[in-house]
């Protein structure tokens, strides 16, 4: 082949698309659409992911919210700049573009309105944390996708971390777990903004089945006391401003406790996440997310209700 024929050919090799999933970013508001990006459109990373990649994302962005506000044209310029991200001005845009969605955006109040166009062009879709800012809003998006036959899910991170898989036990009859809890001011379910990720760990170690919450709440945290139809205790402290993240699982006569510098990192749950585009089947059931967002909601009451015992809606 002539070397001007040769270097036609691997240049347009290399304008070519990466082989597997293209993926879209909505919502460049958060340092997780760096750090996903990272690890799952840089082969050379010894943490990458393959199977998908970031191609194009739409910025977001909520005015209202300091973190959101701040960060968003940081985080799409990195985007473009350091992974050729194609920044578009809309999320039909966005749709036309990619495979599947990862809705990243860190206010949850757009997430119904941002999730319906998705729906709407039948794509796939991972919803980060928190999935809306409401209860109502999070079984709507679950109703709409359900109607369309759209598979999503949703989930903290720390679903995958070695706090969970080091105290997982089968037969737990009672788990207490802790980790930040502080507030957004714009969400009313103050627990979703970001004692999501121990609440999580919660449900990952007992499953479902929560038929009443009660909330204390004092100067520097939350404790909510989560009671299961099957006589099973869950316990969550929510710090503030901030604190570790931990757990300890009590099952028959054994006493089990997180390592103390516990390893906690996205690439389990982008695992999952490619998995899932590739399969359709999420990895966390609907169900479950929704029966979360019913004990957030539950929380909330009970705070209203000075700390009332309050059943699930």
């Amino acid at each position: 082949m002539p070397v001007m024929k040769l270097l036609a050919f691997i240049l347009s090799c290399a304008a070519l698309p990466a082989a597997g999933i293209r993926l879209g970013i909505i919502g460049t508001d958060t340092s997780h659409v760096i750090a996903f990006t990272k690890v799952l459109n840089d082969p050379s990373n010894p943490e990458h992911v393959p199977g998908a990649r970031v191609v194009a994302a739409y910025k977001g962005g909520s005015p209202d919210v300091e973190s959101s506000r701040t960060r968003v044209d940081q985080f799409a310029e990195e985007l473009a700049r350091n992974w050729n991200v194609e920044i578009v001005p809309d999320i039909p845009t966005l749709c036309t573009k990619v495979d599947a969605i990862l809705l990243e955006s860190v206010d949850g109040r757009p997430h119904l309105a941002q999730a319906r166009q998705v729906i709407a062009a039948r794509k796939p879709m991972f919803i980060d944390k928190p999935l809306s800012a409401t209860l109502e809003d999070a079984r709507e998006i679950a109703r709409l996708a359900k109607e369309a036959g759209v598979p999503w899910f949703s989930s903290s991170s720390l679903r995958w971390s070695e706090i969970v898989t080091a105290t997982r036990r089968p037969n737990a009859t009672s788990v207490t777990t802790w980790g930040p809890g502080p507030f957004e001011e714009h969400h009313y379910l103050e627990l979703g903004w970001y004692a999501i990720h121990p609440i999580e760990m919660l449900f990952t170690l007992m499953g479902t089945g929560v038929e009443e919450v009660t909330r204390i709440s004092g100067a520097h945290g939350d404790t909510i006391v989560g009671r299961w139809k099957d006589g099973r205790i869950g316990t969550v402290h929510a710090m503030r401003p901030s604190g570790p993240y931990g757990a300890a699982v009590i099952a028959g006569r054994e006493l089990v406790q997180s390592p103390p510098r516990a390893r906690s990192s996205y690439v389990p749950m982008l695992r999952e996440i490619v998995k899932f585009f590739e399969t359709g089947r999420p990895p966390v059931p609907n169900e479950e997310t929704l029966e979360i967002f019913a004990f957030l909601d539950a929380a909330q009451r009970s705070k209203e209700a000075g700390g009332k015992p309050t059943r699930l809606r």
